[in-house]
């Protein structure tokens, strides 16, 4: 199976082109010091800290929704990958082969990738990236990853990582998942201050579930994904401001477009 995987990486990265125009940024010219995430549509996203890391979470920067002319990054420092589904684990082994990026991710999907570097991890497990201490903490889903001719292998647990930025944000983003009660561990454990929730409903939580995850991570900022790519994925950003509404929840809801990049 690994070798099946290697030979589809490397036809991959033989025959792929690299979108050419430049991603746009979300408000004025970025500030020094800042982490910036730039959103690429569904779960995908790119982060950079003040430190000078660049780390891509669910990298499917291929995606329905992907900003169109967005220049994708040509190196990455570490790629995070929440569980197995091909909308999560996206282009994860072209970005390895392009720029020999460490990838982490459950224990079990590793054995399933075709790289040298990817590092398992599981629950509970911590690595540090200059100025970023990364944190993995659950998610209710499933996992499985395949080559779509065989039924996928078991991926190990899907999961969610905490990312906490040396004089930074501390960012949560919670790969796919329900809201479940845990998450109020998670706010106690790492204080996060920036949640990225899916809200699309059906294969994750709706903005109604969004809306009570926030409450228990106490966060100020949180920011909607993983909506829209599909119809199936029908819930909205103003869906989940009405719903936080509801629970009487303050936090700011940040709704960025494909291709945005936010300064947090």
């Amino acid at each position: 199976m690994r070798a099946t995987f290697a030979r589809a990486a490397l036809l991959l990265l033989a025959t792929r082109a690299v979108v050419p125009a430049a991603e746009k940024e979300k408000g004025s010219k970025a500030e020094a010091g800042k982490t910036k995430a730039t959103w690429w549509g569904h779960a995908a996203w790119v982060v950079k800290t003040p430190g000078g890391e660049t780390i891509a979470i669910d990298p499917w920067l291929t995606n329905p929704k992907a900003p169109a002319g967005a220049t994708q990054p040509t190196q990455l420092d570490a790629i995070l990958i929440t569980h197995g589904h091909f909308d999560h684990v996206g282009d994860a082994v072209f970005f390895y082969y392009r720029s020999c990026s460490e990838i982490y991710s459950a224990f079990e999907l590793c054995t399933l990738l075709a790289t040298d570097k990817c590092n398992g991890m599981n629950m509970g497990g911590s690595f540090t990236i200059k100025d970023v201490t990364v944190h993995l903490v659950p998610a209710m889903h499933s996992s499985g990853f395949g080559d779509g001719k065989s039924p996928p292998g078991y991926g190990g647990p899907a999961m969610g990582y905490v990312l906490s930025v040396e004089k930074g944000p501390v960012l949560y983003h919670a790969g796919d998942t329900d809201v479940f009660g845990d998450m109020s561990l998670i706010a106690e454990r790492y204080h996060p201050t920036v949640a990225m929730l899916p809200i699309g409903g059906h294969f994750t939580m709706d903005p109604v579930g969004a809306a009570l995850a926030t409450k228990l991570l106490k966060v100020k900022t949180v920011i909607p994904m993983h909506f829209g790519t599909f119809p199936a994925l029908d819930g909205t950003p103003e869906q989940l401001a009405k719903a936080l509404k509801a629970e009487h929840v303050s936090a700011k809801v940040e709704e960025a477009k494909p291709g945005d990049t936010l300064k947090l």
